[in-house]
Parts: C-alpha cells; sequence; structure tokens
C-alpha cells in the first residue's frame, strides 16, 4: 500500500465537475458549469487558424507574446485608465484559475491569513491551504450579499497577508460599489496585505452601471495582482487564456512561480487573440449582450415559483427556491436534474461549510433557445 498524506483531504471533485456529469447523464439542459452555448466570432477562429497556418506553434515567450501584452496594456488604459507596463507589469496565463493559483503561490507562506467573501469561486480556499495559509471567510448572505466593512475588520490580525475580492461575483451576481472600494482601500492603508482581484467578469456590468474596477483605486492597485479571462470575454472558455495584472514587484514573483507551473501559455491562440483585437473593440456590446439574457431569463421566470435576487453583473442568476421545497440545495439542484431537465449549481458549494440559504444558481450564457427551452421546464416546479 503507498502511503501518500493528501494535501488537500477534505476537497472532492468541484461542483461543477459533478452536475454537468450529471446533466449529461440525464440529457438535462445545463445551466450548471458557466460557459456558452454559442460560437465565438467566425473571425476569431479564422485567426487563430492563420496565426496556426503561419507556423506559430512553438513556445511564447514566458511571459506572453509581446503583441498580446501590448494590445492587453492598451486595452487596460482605455477601459480603466492606467497604463500597465506590456512588459513587467502583465503575464499571460492558462486561464484565470492558473493566475489566481499562481498569485497565491507566489506570496503566501505557511500560517498567513486569507480574507475570502463567501460564497465564493470555489479554487480560492483550497489553493490558500495548498500552500500553507489559513482561510478567513467572511460570510455573505442573500439576498443582497453585502459587505460591512467594520466586520471585515475584525478579521484582520497580525497574520492577515492577503484579501481575494471578486467583482462582479460568482456566483451571485453582486458588484462591488464606489463606496466598497473606499472602505476597503482605507482598511488596507499602511499594511502589508495584498490583493487578488477577480475581475474575470468585469466586462459583464448591467443597467449602464459604471465597472469598479481595482485598476481605478491607487491604494489598491499598487498592492493588487488583477485577473482577466480571455475565456469569458470572447465566448472560448475551453481555450484557457487570460491574463494578469500587477505592479512591477509583484509580477516578478509572480512570474518566478508561473515559469513553473505551466511555462507559458498556447502561442497560436495568443497570436490569433491579438491579431483579432486589432481589428478594433472587440468586446463593444458585450454587457449588453448578456444584459438581454439576464432580461429574457429573468422574464421567462417571472411568473414562476422560484425568487430571482439581483443580478448586477457577470452571466449567472441566482433563485431561491424556498417557496417550493424544504430540500437542501443539493438535494433539490440534484432532483432539478433527474425530475425536471435542468441543470443548476447549488450554492451551498460555494461555502467551506456548505452554507445553505435554499439558493441555486443557473448560467444564462447560453443560446435564446436554449433559455426558453430551460425556462418551460422550470416553469413546471
Amino acid at each position: 500500500m503507498l502511503n501518500i498524506q493528501s494535501k488537500l483531504q477534505n476537497t472532492d471533485t468541484n461542483v461543477f465537475t459533478v452536475m454537468s456529469a450529471m446533466a449529461k447523464e440525464y440529457n438535462a439542459i445545463n445551466l450548471s458549469q458557466g460557459f456558452p452555448d454559442f460560437f465565438c466570432d467566425s473571425n476569431l477562429i479564422d485567426s487563430v487558424t492563420k496565426a496556426m497556418l503561419d507556423g506559430k506553434n512553438q513556445y511564447a515567450p514566458m511571459a506572453g507574446l509581446p503583441a498580446l501584452s501590448d494590445i492587453i496594456s492598451s486595452y487596460i488604459l482605455e477601459n480603466r485608465g492606467y497604463k500597465y507596463n506590456a512588459r513587467d507589469e502583465i503575464t499571460v496565463t492558462a486561464g484565470a484559475t492558473q493566475a489566481i493559483f499562481t498569485a497565491i503561490a507566489a506570496t503566501i507562506n505557511y500560517g498567513d491569513e486569507v480574507i475570502i467573501f463567501e460564497p465564493a469561486y470555489d479554487c480560492y480556499a483550497p489553493t490558500i491551504r495548498l500552500f500553507g495559509g489559513i482561510v478567513k471567510a467572511y460570510q455573505l448572505t442573500p439576498p443582497n450579499y453585502n459587505i460591512d466593512w467594520e466586520m471585515v475588520k475584525k478579521l484582520f490580525t497580525s497574520k492577515t497577508k492577503m484579501i481575494i475580492i471578486n467583482s462582479p461575483q460568482n456566483p451571485t451576481g453582486v458588484t462591488l460599489s464606489v463606496e466598497d472600494m473606499q472602505a476597503l482601500s482605507k482598511l488596507v492603508e499602511g499594511t502589508d496585505i495584498l490583493l487578488v482581484s477577480d475581475e474575470v467578469y468585469g466586462h459583464l456590468v448591467f443597467d449602464e452601471k459604471p465597472y469598479e474596477s481595482v485598476v481605478g483605486y491607487e491604494e489598491l492597485r499598487k498592492r493588487s495582482f488583477i485577473i482577466y479571462s480571455f475565456g469569458k470575454m470572447l465566448h472560448t472558455t475551453g481555450w484557457k487564456v487570460g491574463f494578469c495584472l500587477a505592479p512591477k514587484k509583484l509580477m516578478a514573483e509572480f512570474r518566478k512561480v508561473h515559469q513553473f507551473n505551466v511555462f507559458s501559455v498556447n502561442t497560436p491562440m495568443q497570436q490569433g487573440i491579438a491579431n483579432y483585437m486589432q481589428e478594433g473593440n472587440q468586446l463593444n456590446g458585450l454587457a449588453n449582450f448578456f444584459q438581454a439574457k439576464r432580461d429574457l431569463f429573468r422574464n421567462l421566470l417571472s411568473g414562476s415559483r422560484f425568487e430571482l435576487l439581483p443580478c448586477k453583473g457577470s452571466y449567472f442568476q441566482c433563485a431561491s427556491y424556498q417557496n417550493i421545497s424544504d430540500e437542501t440545495d443539493v438535494e433539490f439542484a440534484t432532483r432539478l436534474t433527474k425530475e425536471f431537465g435542468v441543470a443548476a449549481i447549488p450554492v451551498s458549494a460555494f461555502y467551506q461549510n456548505s452554507d445553505d440559504y435554499k439558493v441555486i444558481r443557473f448560467c444564462f450564457a447560453k443560446k435564446d433557445e436554449t433559455l426558453r427551452k430551460a425556462a418551460d421546464k422550470l416553469m413546471t416546479v
């Protein structure tokens, strides 16, 4: 017998894998895992294909193709108002999750405490623990999932090393306000606390509201690893291409780990994205595109027994089923998949202690036809 001491003893296969597999087994409409069921722009496919045919198939530079880093720098300047140095402050990553993992791996040591906000994207806590860190969770509750920053301050100790924020948040669709960012800035001022700002849905803020990025707050920016995902921006989640922004000193530490984690990211995808993005601002109208899907899905379910919670951004809609069933959210999501043919995510999966508020999460990044079919089924619940 091999004696292996697991570094993540209580970690099972993540809920997205489980629910997607269940959706396939029961031929259910998959509104669980966060990926589009529609094609990306054919011009982007052509651009990547051309890069392959042009021989761009060998290793890219460790930090990313300069052409893509230049595009990212220009995009952030135009949309966030600050210019990151393309050579020293931007690294192209194998998706956003790898960037988050690398930022934590580069900076968190044994005994360091990291504050996260739950419900939280499920990679945060395991990665912190993997490197000997201690998770300090601030629990958000429905329906609005607001943050009381005075209560957050009470989590601070001499061992607090990092805070991870996510806006718009997965799974809740909540966005941080100006007041939130100002409060956070005040809390970390004069400390050595680092930030990871997960902004993968930062281009999906609805109702014509401005997006409050860490980039716009100098006190936060100077201590932050900021994470983006081309998969979410270009409807290509399977390509696993993202990027990280950070001040030069932090990025140097990030790259020390990145080079031994993935070394570099696939070249033709980088070249294809760079060429595609050079053709103009390909992200214009993206927020309106997904807002229309949010509105369609909400309207289709307006007469159902589900209570739809506020959704200010991302492509996720949370819904309370407390008027429908007393089942746990895992039991309800399982039955919803098996008996009604629609797969969703139980939000308890985003809490370390599996806190159950009778809320499930739907992904509305789907064809309108898919959403209508799913809604027809959900109206019978």
